[in-house]
């Protein structure tokens, strides 16, 4: 029995706001019934996105559909709002949200009012000041993103294999990908591989005429895997012809021109960012202590420190790591750790409210594990390294392992079944991101032209 009516406002639909709503529900569910305890998620988009496999979503390994899961479907006994938290005010114990209503009321956003806070918007694209990147840069955090960019890819191959101009057809068929972490290594992974397998359809396009090009800050890539698989990971990808700069940043992409630290220049249509992220401006806008990253300062309990009733997990969260042998060390912002931390921290809120001791978060990191395209990946789990097609394996047996629910699990091992029997799907959909162009045209009006000479296209 909780000990009074409480309202519980979840902010974020990710890793840690769905799981954590889910099992709250379950282990609420009397008191859910009896009406002393109400849930609410706020969240800007009615689902969530398995993000481990957006590269393959990209690749044309699985439907877009089936990388997310809709959240009111899930959390049947929750408030899901469709909106964002712009503001929070824990000493009043407020949060300022707005909805796709705000705007057309105009009365500003709305405040909700709240008696336990979990607090888990995620993080957003971390950017620098690079001159043409806000005009000619392309993320790779959500599905749209992931979508858009498959679109995208295609497209060039169908610029470069009707243009005339060399240089068109140059700049069509050069991709730079700026970042070498997971999402930008399994995205270039997946995405080449795709595009060396639709070159077989293209009269006088070869995959020798494509130029992959990764930009590395660091001295190496896929440090989640260890110095040996990252130093594999860099070796396959060459041998396919990809372009590894490590120690190498992007300066500019001003005009369509690539221009690296290096003093490389490459024309091209496509450079995708994913050099890292960045803690939720939300989190900003709080009154929530925070470190000198931006995260919020937490206890092992995953509570907010230094308040009460404020709880944080995930990315947004600086979680002390108590399997570290060093003080100070804090959890890694990843996926591993935000579902783990979603369990304890909703036994947690139940705990509180039950007036029963908590629990501490305590998980020793596992591993990772990478995929390089079809059959190919690099892993280091348990102290094991394995590389090719078993790391392979084992990347897909993993998250297939935690997407959430059955009925995702069957959709995408199905999906899986029938690509390894049929040939892949080189369709590019690029009107989907403009769908009312060609009646607008039709009308007589003006669709948004974006190029100017191509009202269908997603480039």
């Amino acid at each position: 029995m909780v000990k009074e009516r409480a309202r519980i406002l979840v902010v974020g639909g990710g890793y840690v706001g769905m799981y954590t709503a889910l099992r709250l529900q379950r282990r609420l569910k009397r008191e859910l019934d009896r009406g002393e305890v109400e849930i609410t998620v706020v969240t800007p988009d009615p689902y969530m996105t398995y993000q481990p496999f957006l590269p393959e979503a990209a690749a044309g390994a699985i439907s877009p559909r089936h990388v997310v899961v809709p959240l009111r479907r899930v959390l049947d006994r929750c408030r899901v709002l469709i909106g964002e938290a712009t503001a929070v005010d824990h000493a009043k114990r407020t949060a300022t949200v707005t909805t796709l209503a705000t705007e057309e009321e105009g009365t500003g956003g709305q405040r909700l009012s709240y008696d336990e806070l979990v607090l888990a918007p995620g993080s957003v694209s971390r950017t620098l000041p690079v001159p043409g990147l806000a005009d000619h840069g392309i993320g790779f955090k959500t599905v749209e993103e992931a979508i858009g960019l498959r679109n995208h890819v295609v497209e060039q191959m169908d610029i470069a294999s009707s243009t005339r101009d060399p240089a068109i057809r140059d700049a069509a068929l050069t991709f730079v990908f700026v970042g070498g972490g997971f999402a930008g290594v399994e995205a270039l992974g997946e995405l080449e591989d795709m595009a060396r397998y639709a070159a077989r359809y293209y009269h006088n396009v070869q995959p020798e005429d494509m130029k992959w090009i990764l930009v590395e800050a660091s001295d190496r890539i896929l440090p989640e895997v260890g110095e040996e698989m990252g130093r594999y990971a860099v070796t396959e990808l060459r041998r396919r012809n990809i372009d590894v700069r490590l120690q190498t940043r992007l300066e500019s992409c001003a005009d369509r021109v690539a221009v690296l630290s290096d003093g490389a220049r490459f024309p091209t249509r496509t450079v995708v960012w994913t050099a890292g992220v960045k803690p939720h401006p939300v989190l900003a806008a709080s009154d929530l202590p925070r470190n000198g990253r931006g995260r919020l300062k937490c206890t092992p309990e995953l509570s907010v420190d230094g308040t009460t009733h404020a709880w944080a997990a995930g990315d947004a969260a600086a979680v002390p790591d108590v399997t570290a042998g060093e003080p100070g060390r804090e959890c890694a912002p990843n996926a591993q750790h935000a579902v783990r931390q979603a369990r304890v921290l909703a036994d947690n809120i139940v705990h509180s409210l039950r007036g029963e001791p908590l629990e501490t978060y305590e998980h020793a990191y596992a591993g990772s594990v990478a995929s390089l395209g079809l059959h190919k990946g690099v892993a280091h789990v348990y102290g094991r390294k394995l590389k090719g097609y078993p790391a392979w394996f084992m990347h897909r047996a993993y998250h297939l392992s935690r997407v959430p629910t059955f009925n995702r699990k069957a959709r995408v091992l199905a999906e899986w079944t029938l690509a390894g029997l049929f040939k892949r799907e080189i369709v590019s959909l690029g009107s989907l991101e403009h769908p009312r162009a060609e009646f607008e045209l039709a009308a007589g009006g003006k669709p948004p032209l974006d190029p100017p000479h191509n009202p269908k296209g997603s480039s």
